[in-house]
């Protein structure tokens, strides 16, 4: 396999444990300066790079390591990549929403993952109701693209909470509010996910009255074990936000994991140190094994079928597909093909066709649009919510309930 990494530091330790586990495993592997590419836009040619004003050799895979400051050029850079059927375990896409945080938050609360109650606005005058909806003061504020515990500051009540967002939101910053999680008591877990499993976890500590346990912050750490909710929870995190490796940092809610970040290119000194795990190994191992299968933009190849295209479609409680087979349910008749069948939290690629169909099953197909129209659900309306009970609903002379 040749690899590239793309990386502006070639000496940081996860570059050099990165390069190094591959040329170990017998791989050829060059690190390069993610800003020294040009991206060929000609449109004379397929896709191409080109890398220090020469074109680029071929390369069977890519791994970005791009740092925030570049993100968009870096992931412009990652795209390209994808254009030319190189293989990344992390997609331009997937970093991008990685990146934002509020667009991450926005992706995994579609998704029912565990994360702290978040609010976003950008009046002053919405910002004490914003502060009462993540449950009131304390509260964590975050700007949109800090890294490293950077710009993460604990508000211990709402006056001082409404003159940081003030403060910030005048200097053209944005902020996230969220819960402060009071029983994490100044700690976290990074798991190390490399494709659908966790190779590595450690839990981080602040030091003394420091909230953020981020080790660049000080925070001390120590390998952990996960148990299977907690494993289970960080690789849908890093699946949903489209990326194969990634650090995903969860705290320990009194319910369960709660998922604060999702990050494409974590450090692997700290988690290295702290599990003596060849993480860096584990990487390689993956991208070696998944070379053949490049990123694909699925609904951009599907799509460009003049009137076919991708669309999730429902299967409704009474409709007539209730009970049948999907190789009875008509579909292939009428041109559309089941790529994946959702049933509850549960994904099923390519479904067999002897498959029976439930209600409220969820299928992504691919076909003709104008005969998938009338299966595509409704919009999901909001819940509504509990009204008070008026003053006149009880009988005055009313037995209570035995």
């Amino acid at each position: 396999m040749k690899l590239a990494i793309l990386s502006r530091s070639p000496g940081a330790y996860s570059t050099y444990r990165l390069k190094a586990a591959a040329l170990e495993r017998g791989h050829d592997c060059k690190v390069l300066n993610t800003l020294r590419f040009a991206i060929d836009l000609s449109g004379h040619n397929e896709p191409d790079l080109q890398f220090r004003g020469k074109q680029l050799s071929d390369y069977d895979a890519v791994l970005p390591r791009i740092g925030a400051s570049i993100s968009y050029f870096g992931t412009a850079v990652v795209r390209q990549f994808e254009q030319m059927d190189v293989y990344t375990p992390n997609t331009a896409n997937g970093i991008a929403n990685s990146r934002d945080k509020l667009r991450a938050t926005q992706i995994l609360s579609r998704h029912a993952i565990g994360m702290p109650a978040t609010s976003f606005v950008r009046d002053k005058k919405d910002v004490l109701a914003a502060i009462d909806l993540v449950g009131g003061a304390p509260v964590v504020i975050k700007l949109l693209e800090g890294t490293q515990g950077i710009g993460v500051i604990l508000a211990p009540d709402t006056r001082v909470a409404e003159g940081i967002i003030e403060t910030l939101q005048s200097t053209k910053q944005n902020v996230l509010i969220q819960q402060f999680i009071a029983e994490s008591k100044g700690r976290d877990i990074r798991a190390l996910v490399v494709g659908d499993r966790v190779v590595g976890a450690m839990r981080r500590t602040a030091q003394g009255d420091e909230f953020r346990s981020n080790v660049h912050r000080g925070g001390s750490v120590e390998g952990v074990e996960l148990n299977a909710e907690y494993e289970r929870t960080a690789v849908r995190a890093a699946q949903i936000m489209g990326l194969r490796v990634a650090g995903v940092d969860m705290l320990e809610g009194n319910d369960g994991p709660l998922v604060m970040e999702v990050n494409s290119s974590p450090g692997l000194e700290g988690i290295e140190r702290a599990t003596e795990l060849d993480i860096a190994g584990a990487i390689i191992d993956y991208i070696a094994n998944q070379v053949a299968f490049p990123e694909l933009d699925v609904r951009q190849r599907l799509s460009v079928s003049t009137g076919y295209g991708v669309a999730e479609l429902l299967v409704r409680e009474g409709a007539g597909l209730v009970g049948t087979t999907i190789a009875d349910s008509g579909l292939r008749e009428r041109d559309i093909t089941v790529l994946t069948l959702h049933r509850d939290n549960v994904v099923i690629p390519n479904p067999r066709t002897s498959r029976v169909l439930e209600a409220n099953d969820r299928m992504t197909c691919f076909g003709k649009l104008e005969e998938m129209r009338e299966m595509i659900p409704a919009r999901r309306k909001r819940r509504q919510k509990v009204r008070k009970l008026p003053d006149d609903a009880l009988p005055e002379n009313a037995h209570p309930d035995s």
